[in-house]
């Protein structure tokens, strides 16, 4: 509840402030001229046409029940087509958020059977692809030990896009050898990084999806009125993307927790339009319905406010236009391999890191910004926090058999 009274705070004066900026604009247009007045009649108008496209879509319920009645919304608002953009989370805490979702594995795992990424990736190209008319998907990685919650990677080195999502499968298996797993967990460069996309496309709509095991990084250390530096960043990166024609999905898989990530959904402050959908996909897929009725579900829940948002980039007027106010993001190149050989099942995980490399900071190797408290039998630690939500070591991946909590 904390959070939601900082954002809500953090609404109220932004809100205040394009009061306040609306009053200094009819202020100077009360000085001016006759042919100025009506000039500024003119961009008055203007401006209260986009201050009620910001109310109509400031907040996008759920208006749907089927697919059929999505995509004939969205056929029926002119969206023949739009442009895709896949983010991918490989953060550390995809080594255990499968727990309970997938038999205790990495959710990262190549296998024989496909992970719920790839599972994820394949429905989505299902379901979503028609409304991509080019066919070329930018795919970009984020949380790894090469761009933490800073920067991303391209799945290609020369940051080309991905030719239908049989070659985003392919490359997502290539790279995940390669990879070491990191955080904290920021969703910021990967919607900055989308906005450079929608800019250098001169203001084409699109839909960004990104697939992540987790919600935004939170220390313990701060409080119920605050907001962790990984949270600003991502709302500031949302509250910005609404200023260009960009819809946002955030697909989660595994085990969650989810709590946070449902508070950013429609809670988000002095947006121009609704922006961002939440989907839980474990929660989709984990349903007692056929594996066709799941598809159809998890499409709905994703589509749902699509409609309503591509109406609202076309009332807003920022369809087809340049902002000029691209984050000027560069992808780095795919992680190079790292070690001669990557580990296959039937181990837990394809991606490790070592004990040293951890233990070298006091901070938690899993949320990476608290300090360590919370020691293992095994002799590795984390914080309290989140060594009371794993069952098995995160760094040797031994089964946790006893905690001991330290004090400085």
């Amino acid at each position: 509840m904390g959070n939601f009274n900082c954002i809500q705070k953090l609404k109220n004066q932004q809100q205040q402030a394009s009061a306040n900026r609306s009053i200094d604009k009819a202020s100077k247009g009360t000085n001016s001229s006759n042919h100025s007045t009506t000039m500024s009649i003119g961009n008055s108008s203007n401006s209260v046409s986009k201050l009620s496209a910001k109310a109509k879509y400031g907040f996008i319920d759920d208006n749907f029940s089927t697919l059929h009645q999505v995509t004939a919304a969205l056929r029926g608002s002119g969206l023949e087509s739009s442009n895709l953009i896949i983010g991918i989370d490989f953060t550390k805490s995809n080594e255990w958020t499968g727990q309970v979702s997938f038999n205790n594995r990495s959710l990262h795992a190549i296998g024989a059977a496909p992970n719920p990424y790839e599972k994820a990736i394949s429905i989505i190209g299902k379901t979503l692809a028609p409304f991509d008319d080019d066919n070329l998907i930018p795919c970009l990685g984020f949380g790894d030990a090469t761009t933490h919650d800073d920067e991303v990677f391209s799945f290609h080195s020369d940051h080309s896009s991905c030719h239908g999502f049989e070659e985003v499968l392919d490359c997502y298996k290539k790279i995940v050898p390669n990879l070491r797993l990191s955080g904290p967990t920021s969703y910021a460069p990967v919607i900055d990084a989308a906005i450079d996309i929608v800019e250098s496309s001169g203001g084409q709509f699109h839909v960004l999806v990104i697939i992540a095991d987790g919600q935004v990084t939170r220390s313990v250390n701060t409080s119920n009125n605050e907001l962790s530096p990984q949270e600003e960043k991502t709302i500031n990166s949302i509250v910005n993307a609404s200023s260009h024609p960009l819809s946002i999905v955030l697909v989660g898989v595994g085990d969650g927790p989810w709590e946070d990530m449902k508070k950013f959904d429609d809670k988000i402050p002095a947006r121009d339009f609704d922006n961002f959908q939440f989907v839980n996909f474990t929660e989709i897929m984990s349903k007692n319905t056929s594996p066709d009725e799941k598809e159809a579900a998890f499409a709905l829940a994703a589509l749902m406010e699509i409609p309503f948002q591509y109406k609202a980039v076309m009332e807003l007027g920022i369809l087809g236009h340049r902002t000029g106010k691209a984050k000027k993001v560069v992808p780095r190149p795919p992680p190079a391999p790292y070690r001669a050989a990557a580990r296959s099942e039937p181990a837990p995980t394809t991606v490790s890191s070592s004990p040293a490399l951890d233990d070298r900071t006091q901070a938690c190797p899993i949320c990476l910004t608290s300090a360590k408290d919370l020691a293992f039998g095994c002799g590795h630690m984390t914080c309290r926090e989140c060594g009371s939500r794993v069952s098995n070591c995160p760094i040797c991946r031994q089964r946790i058999t006893n905690r001991l909590r330290l004090f400085a």
